[in-house]
């Protein structure tokens, strides 16, 4: 009797090149939405009629609950659509196929060809029969410790996705989940250090400089800020007030500066500490424009929290430039990616003397030099600063 040929039981399938091409090609690609939309093509290529699909993550991020993923018939490159804190008590989400997936089904499965007030009840079933789609199907998408997401796939197919498609897709499903799950810690990884750290910051420790130490000089225009009494004003108030007013003295202070490309090392209480690399030319301008729009803000801030009797927050600036090292300094095992040096210091004397010298913004001459044609300064005169052998020459900033 002759011996039954060998057969690979993948090759089998037609989806076989889709499965093969996700276990081993992608691995130089680094954004699960470029993957996701050429998965898309390729499923379409094999035979299996996609017309729209979508990826719902959960993200770890100050400012978004998850993101949407969205993949339609034509498009070569996916639309990523963040979604907010609030969504999951909005009706687009209760109810919602991804509602369901979250609260444990395995499998959502709807023929959109059939009388709707037979089916489920959504939104979302409605806008997809009037795109002409006839099925749709949304399963978990199962990463490590439990997280889980969801993909969802639609088509157009008259009769829908028949029993090989749904197969198709099962086969699918565990290669997605280990080839997404990369992808979302790497930007998770990310996200949390943009997060904490900086984004710049958070590039160069991605990319290997987290040895104590490790670092460079860097010249660049340093900010810093500080809240006047808010030790008085922290003892006097609630808790829950008083990280109310502080988050928004932040936004005020740190949303002009991202804007203007400074970076914002580190938050110290009630202070901030933000630098403008001078490998930008115009990085002592865009830090008094960046200081400008965080003052109109701050007056709208203080209107606001004025409305609901809150007290107004008052702040100083300190501003220099110079050299300063940049990188990695702490313990062994605990480090801070942060600038050192005499002209953090001098910055940083500035701003504690904003308050005795009744100024909102101080800087040095050596930053008033290079700036001075292009604003409005006041000479405020020479002042010994602590630390400093020789008084320094002071000029303010009312813009």
């Amino acid at each position: 009797m002759n011996a039954p040929p060998n057969i690979d039981p993948v090759a089998a399938h037609p989806d076989s090149d889709v499965v093969r091409w996700l276990t081993n090609d992608t691995r130089d690609e680094r954004f699960i939405d470029n993957i996701f939309a050429e998965l898309c093509i390729r499923l379409q290529q094999a035979g299996i009629p996609v017309k729209r699909a979508t990826l719902h993550f959960l993200i770890h991020h100050p400012q978004w609950l998850g993101a949407r993923i969205m993949w339609a018939d034509g498009m070569r490159e996916a639309e990523i659509d963040l979604v907010d804190y609030g969504a999951r008590e909005r009706s687009e989400y209760i109810g919602s196929p991804a509602n369901e997936i979250y609260d444990g089904a395995a499998e959502v499965r709807e023929n959109l060809e059939r009388d709707p007030s037979l089916g489920r009840k959504h939104a979302l079933y409605d806008e997809l029969r009037a795109k002409g789609l006839t099925d749709y199907a949304a399963w978990p998408l199962d990463h490590t410790l439990g997280r889980r997401h969801v993909v969802t796939f639609a088509t157009d197919r008259v009769g829908g996705f028949d029993q090989a498609h749904i197969a198709s897709f099962l086969r699918l499903l565990p290669v997605l989940a280990l080839v997404s799950e990369i992808r979302v810690k790497n930007r998770l990884a990310r996200t949390l250090l943009e997060t904490y750290v900086g984004s710049h910051a958070g590039d160069l420790i991605l990319a290997g400089a987290t040895r104590r130490g490790s670092g460079t000089t860097v010249r660049a225009a340093i900010m810093i800020c500080d809240l006047r009494d808010f030790t008085r004003i922290s003892d006097n108030w609630p808790r829950d007030d008083v990280i109310d007013l502080l988050n928004g003295y932040f936004d005020a202070m740190s949303e002009p500066i991202v804007r203007h490309g400074g970076e914002i090392l580190k938050f110290i209480g009630d202070g901030l500490l933000a630098i403008f690399p001078l490998s930008e030319p115009s990085a002592c301008a865009n830090l008094l424009r960046a200081v400008s729009e965080a003052r109109k803000a701050m007056i709208a801030l203080n209107e606001r929290n004025g409305e609901t009797g809150r007290v107004p927050l008052n702040y100083g600036i300190g501003v220099h430039v110079g050299d300063v090292m940049y990188g990695n300094i702490g313990s062994r095992t605990r480090l801070d990616f942060t600038v050192i040096g005499p002209a953090v210091n001098l910055a940083s004397r500035l701003e504690a003397l904003t308050k005795q010298l009744g100024r909102t913004v101080l800087m040095s001459r050596a930053f008033a030099e290079i700036v001075e044609d292009d604003f409005e300064l006041e000479r405020v005169g020479e002042y010994p600063v602590r630390g400093f052998n020789d008084p320094i020459e002071l000029y303010a900033y009312h813009g």
